[in-house]
Parts: structure tokens; C-alpha cells; sequence
């Protein structure tokens, strides 16, 4: 008789065979189902809708209600798309990923490469970044490295690892970065990261700074990560053109050598963030609940 966990492993690999073939769903399909979620999450149900409000209202104290609605509108639009376009990461083949996800200046890294220089791939929340992740190794003259966070649930985290590391790119949990950092220090790569979201873990490091009108906590261990590595850092800002396409542009925004407390590359990051947000805000991830700490809280 099977054990409990082998029950799971089945469950995890029947549902991962039924996400395959919804994924396999044309676009226009996927579409439809995105307004349809767009129209239950904010209309029926309301998802988060304080927290987007509250977040967007903090954000840009300068916009009347009414643009601050408008985005906030057009940001649940672009939250229900990102979720089909994800799913169909698990099938999208490369020419069609290429064709919607355009790298704009992939050529910016290519000096690097060619002094055998590994990088380190900054971007932020900002839709769609799961395409970008993934394209990366399409584009880039690197192997791809990304950074993530195990998830609780092993359904979401085996439909995650499967959909980013279709065309190459190799998974880092975050609590191994350093040890990987060392292992593959002989290897050309373009370590990507993601560090917008707030540092929640008991153990997380937190860098106070102003974001977005806020004080807000970064993660430390991106100096760190730093620090560790000497990597030139070159952040890609997401735009997305019009449905189902994006582009990205990149540039150096920190070069070494960094310095072993410095945290200079967070202060570019949160730059490059902000720049990219201001451009199209409608675009990053306002639900998440990015300010839940307050700095004289934790000074307290």
C-alpha cells in the first residue's frame, strides 16, 4: 500500500499533465479566460482590491482618484493575463516565446561574454516577468541561473521549476545562493534576480530605504550576493506593448568592486525599479503586501 507521499508525488504529476494540455489552449482561448477571472477577481470578488488601493494611493500621492483607478483597473487586466500567459509556459515553443517576449538590446551583455564575465540579471515584479525569466536563455550568451523561493505548496513549485527551466536555466533557492555561488564560480552565467518583494523571513537581513514615496525594506543579501561574486549587475525593465507581447530593455546598473557592507547595488536596484514603475505602473505587482513591516517598528 502506498504511502502518503507517493499518493502526493501522483496527484502533483496527474495535475501537472492537465495544466499541459489546458496550456496547449490557443492564446485567444486563454485570453477569454483571462477576462473572464478579470471580471470575477475585481468585480465579484474584490481580490486584494484594498491592499492594490492602498498600495497605489501611497505610492503616487500626486495622482487624482481617478488615474489612481485607471491603473489600478488596468494593473487587475494585466494580473489576470499574466496568470494564462504563465500557463502557458508549459508548452509555448521557443519561436513563439521569442515572438512576444522581444529582447530589446540583448547585445548590451555581450562584452562580458566575451571576456568570460559572469553578470548578475536584475529585474522586478513587473509583468510578464515569468517570460522574461525564462526567455532569458533564448537571448542572452550566458547560461541562466535564477534565484527562487521554494513555495509551500509542491504542485505550484513543480509547475514553477518545470515552466522556467524549459529552455535551460538552472534553479538557486534562495538559501543556497551562496553555497552556489561558490560551486559555479568557473561557470559563464547571468544570475537572475528578483528582489522587489518585501525580505518576510524571520532570518532576512532588511536594508531600509525610500521606494516609491515609502520607507520601505529590501533584501541585504543582494549586497551580498554582491559582494560575494563581484559581478557586474545589468537590470531588464519590462514593457509590455500590448497583449500577450512585451519587451526588454537592459542596462549596467552597477559595476565592481563592491564593497564588503555597501549596500550601493540595492540603492541602483530600487532606481532602476522605481524608473521602470513610473514608465508603465499599471504593470507591477501591486497586490502583493509589499509595505507590511514599518521601519520604526523594527527599530522599536
Amino acid at each position: 500500500m502506498w504511502g502518503k507521499s507517493n499518493q502526493n508525488i501522483v496527484l502533483i504529476l496527474n495535475s501537472m499533465v492537465i495544466l499541459k494540455l489546458l496550456s496547449r489552449l490557443p492564446f485567444w482561448v486563454l485570453y477569454a479566460f483571462s477576462d473572464f477571472l478579470f471580471v470575477v477577481s475585481y468585480y465579484l470578488v474584490g481580490y486584494r482590491v484594498n491592499m492594490v488601493r492602498k498600495n497605489l494611493k501611497n505610492s503616487f500621492p500626486q495622482k487624482t482618484a481617478e488615474e489612481l483607478r485607471k491603473i489600478e483597473k488596468q494593473f487587475y487586466i494585466n494580473l489576470c493575463d499574466y496568470g494564462v500567459e504563465t500557463l502557458k509556459l508549459l508548452t509555448i515553443s521557443r519561436q513563439e516565446l521569442v515572438k512576444r517576449m522581444v529582447y530589446k538590446n540583448p547585445e548590451i551583455v555581450q562584452p562580458f561574454a566575451d571576456r568570460g564575465q559572469s553578470i548578475l540579471l536584475l529585474t522586478s515584479h513587473q509583468f510578464n516577468w515569468e517570460w522574461l525569466l525564462t526567455s532569458g536563455c533564448l537571448y542572452l550568451p550566458f547560461k541562466v541561473d535564477f534565484v527562487y523561493q521554494k513555495q509551500s505548496s509542491k504542485l505550484f513549485d513543480a509547475f514553477s521549476l518545470e515552466s522556467r527551466t524549459r529552455f535551460g536555466a538552472f534553479p538557486i533557492e534562495r538559501a543556497n545562493v551562496a553555497r552556489e555561488a561558490i560551486r559555479r564560480k568557473n561557470v559563464l552565467r547571468g544570475v537572475a534576480i528578483m528582489a522587489d518583494q518585501f525580505p518576510g523571513l524571520s532570518h532576512d537581513k532588511r536594508y531600509w530605504t525610500t521606494f516609491l514615496n515609502q520607507d520601505t525594506a529590501f533584501f541585504q543579501g543582494l549586497g551580498q550576493l554582491a559582494y560575494l561574486t563581484q559581478y557586474p549587475a545589468v537590470f531588464f525593465g519590462i514593457k509590455k506593448v500590448r497583449r500577450g507581447y512585451y519587451e526588454a530593455e537592459g542596462f549596467v546598473v552597477s559595476n565592481p568592486p563592491y564593497e564588503k557592507d555597501s549596500q550601493m547595488i540595492v540603492e541602483d536596484y530600487v532606481k532602476a525599479t522605481e524608473k521602470i514603475i513610473d514608465q508603465q505602473p499599471a504593470g507591477w505587482l501591486w497586490s502583493h503586501n509589499r509595505w507590511k513591516r514599518k521601519r520604526d517598528e523594527e527599530q522599536s
